[in-house]
């Protein structure tokens, strides 16, 4: 079966006992990735993150979201999700606007971007 043009999911490996990380470029529509923290939690992770570049968050996403097994999902603030944010407790934003800058201030002066990479501390 698919679901929303998806294949079908499987879950590879023993999750039980374990932490679940999905990790997408975008989540927008949730469907997926609360089926797929269904299965994750009817195998017995015992927490779910969901990990996404850009938190588009349409529609219902964020009443799915909460209502879901998810236990947290961290995106950073590419796209704005303030509404979203008020209704989900689940939500969490990284702040890349100081990466942002730094890259377009590297970029105007013809500087490494790739120290970027590099030079990354624990603490950011």
């Amino acid at each position: 079966a698919e679901y929303m043009g998806k294949p079908k999911m499987y879950v590879v490996g023993d999750v039980a006992g374990k932490v679940a990380i999905i990790v997408d470029d975008m989540i927008d529509d949730v469907g997926h990735f609360v089926a797929a923290a269904e299965m994750l939690h009817e195998c017995q992770a015992t927490r779910i993150f969901v990990v996404a570049t850009h938190g588009l968050l349409s529609s219902d996403a964020p009443a799915r979201l909460e209502a879901s097994h998810i236990d947290e999902v961290v995106v950073t603030n590419t796209v704005p999700h303030e509404l979203q944010k008020t209704q989900c407790c689940k939500i969490k934003t990284v702040d890349v606007s100081p990466l942002m800058a730094e890259a377009i201030r590297r970029i105007h002066n013809k500087e490494s971007m790739s120290y970027l990479f590099m030079n990354v501390s624990k603490d950011d």
